[in-house]
């Protein structure tokens, strides 16, 4: 049957799912010794763009960009992490009406900076400085994609507190698919916002054309700003 073939969206979407559950699963023992978390952010979002192009495999691809990213995705983590938590204690110890707005605002501010920071870390080779720049800068200028992935992690957190009050057996399930799910979601809305600046080759799978938003070539001018914009060199397994 036509839906059983490798290539035919029902099996590659079931493959991409098998791929994200394992990322998932390795993003978890990484990060095991919390100061990681950065680096297993930065691999997950590498593994799993590399897993849809077909490019590699995933195992390999991860501890890659884990060593690879591992010094500056630490350096970001070691300040996301300590603000992370000091918003959840405000959230939950300061319960001060003046204190709501300044609460709301500093929590979007590092939303923003979280769904980009990991993405920009995994595609781009740039300062700590201006990689956390161009979170802020992508994620404001892009604000659709980022509504977009912060939904998708929205979803999954309602999924996970909705099991946990009605339905523990499917916690399981959920917590394996996990953030790696996530992630291989939202690599398609941040490949669309980085085609111009990068240069993607359609001819290792038919979904990196699709990545790049159906262009197969980017234009001179998207090529000079890739160059601009510090494009990590692509590292074929």
């Amino acid at each position: 049957m036509h839906f059983l073939s490798p290539d035919s969206p029902f099996m590659r979407g079931l493959s991409n799912l098998v791929d994200a559950i394992w990322i998932n699963i390795l993003m978890l023992v990484t990060s095991i010794p919390v100061i990681t978390i950065g680096a297993a952010l930065t691999s997950g979002h590498d593994a799993a763009r590399r897993a849809i192009i077909g490019e590699g495999h995933v195992t390999s691809n991860y501890f890659r960009a884990f060593r690879q990213n591992f010094a500056k995705s630490t350096l970001m983590w070691l300040i996301f992490g300590p603000v992370a938590a000091g918003l959840v204690a405000a959230w939950i110890f300061l319960q001060i009406t003046p204190l709501l707005i300044p609460k709301f605002a500093f929590t979007i501010v590092w939303i923003i900076g979280f769904e980009w920071l990991w993405a920009l870390q995994a595609r781009f080779e740039n300062s700590f400085g201006r990689t956390l720049g161009n979170a802020y800068v992508f994620g404001v200028s892009h604000v659709v994609a980022t509504l977009g992935m912060v939904a998708i992690d929205a979803v999954y957190l309602a999924l996970i507190a909705a099991c946990w009050r009605y339905m523990p057996q499917g916690l399981f399930l959920l917590l394996l698919m996990g953030y790696g799910t996530c992630v291989m979601l939202h690599i398609p809305l941040l490949e669309r916002v980085f085609a111009p600046y990068t240069r993607q080759s359609a001819t290792t799978h038919d979904d990196a054309n699709w990545l790049n938003g159906g262009t197969d070539q980017p234009d001179d001018t998207a090529e000079a700003d890739g160059r601009i914009a510090g494009v990590k060199p692509e590292q074929h397994a």
